[in-house]
C-alpha cells in the first residue's frame, strides 16, 4: 500500500491544521508513509455544535473520494465526524480521533478522563463512548469552556487544562484524552505537569494508521 496518510481537518481553522503538522512530526520517520495535513476549507471555523459535526460530512466524504492517492485517512476533529460515510465509500482505512484517543488511553489505563473543549460536547462525546462499548470505563468528562480557536492559539489554554486535568484526576482518572485536535501541541507539557498519561488522539489515530499502512507492506 502506497500513499500518504492524509490527516484532515475538517474545520476551516488553519491554526488547527497548523498544530496537527507540528504534533506530528515525530512520527515522520524515515522510510514510513509521509504525512500529509490538510484543512477542510468548507468546514466552519470550529466543531462546536452537532451541527456543525452533521454539515461536514459530505465535504469530508469528496476530500475521501478525491484523494484516490491515500494509504489511509485520519479524521482529525475529536467528534469523528462522517466517519461512517467516509469508512463506507474508502478503500483504504479511515481512523477517527476519539475512537483512536479513548482505545490508546484504555491501553495504559483502567479508568480515563476526557477534557472537552466545552460542555455542548459531552453529549456528543458520551453517545460515541456508548456506541463503542466503554462508557464503564470513563472516570469523567469536563470542559475547558473555550472555542476551537481559543484552545489552539489562547494564552490561558495551559492554565485551563492543569485546572481541569486536575479536577479529573481527582474524578480517578488514571490517564487523560484530549477532547479537540486543536488541544495537540499542549501534550507534552500537561503530560510532565500532572503526572500521568496524556493522550493526544491525532498522534493516536496516525499510530495506527502508520500500523496499517506498514502491516499491509509485509
Amino acid at each position: 500500500m502506497s500513499g500518504s496518510i492524509v490527516v484532515i481537518n475538517p474545520n476551516s481553522n488553519q491554526a488547527v491544521t497548523d498544530g496537527l503538522d507540528a504534533a506530528l512530526a515525530p512520527f515522520r520517520l524515515e522510510g514510513a508513509p509521509a504525512i500529509e495535513c490538510v484543512t477542510l476549507t468548507e468546514g466552519p471555523f470550529g466543531i462546536e455544535s452537532q451541527l456543525h459535526s452533521d454539515q461536514v460530512v459530505l465535504p469530508l466524504a469528496r476530500l475521501v473520494e478525491a484523494r484516490s492517492d491515500a494509504a489511509a485517512f485520519v479524521i482529525a476533529c475529536y467528534s469523528d465526524p462522517g466517519i461512517d460515510a467516509c469508512r463506507a465509500i474508502s478503500p483504504v482505512p479511515v481512523f477517527g480521533i476519539q475512537e483512536s484517543g479513548v482505545l490508546a488511553a484504555l491501553a495504559r489505563a483502567d479508568r480515563i478522563g476526557i477534557v472537552a473543549i466545552s460542555d455542548a460536547s459531552e453529549r456528543r462525546h458520551r453517545l460515541y463512548m456508548r456506541r463503542m462499548g466503554v462508557s464503564a470505563r470513563i472516570a469523567g468528562e469536563r470542559a475547558l469552556n473555550m472555542s476551537v480557536d481559543e484552545s489552539a492559539r489562547g494564552a490561558g489554554t495551559f492554565d485551563r487544562l492543569l485546572e481541569v486535568g486536575g479536577a479529573l484526576i481527582g474524578d480517578g482518572a488514571e490517564a487523560l484524552v484530549l477532547g479537540c485536535a486543536g488541544l495537540a501541541t499542549h501534550r507534552t507539557r500537561l503530560e510532565a505537569a500532572l503526572g500521568l498519561p496524556v493522550i493526544d488522539p491525532t498522534q493516536a489515530a496516525v499510530a495506527d494508521a502508520l500500523g496499517a499502512v506498514l502491516a499491509a507492506r509485509l
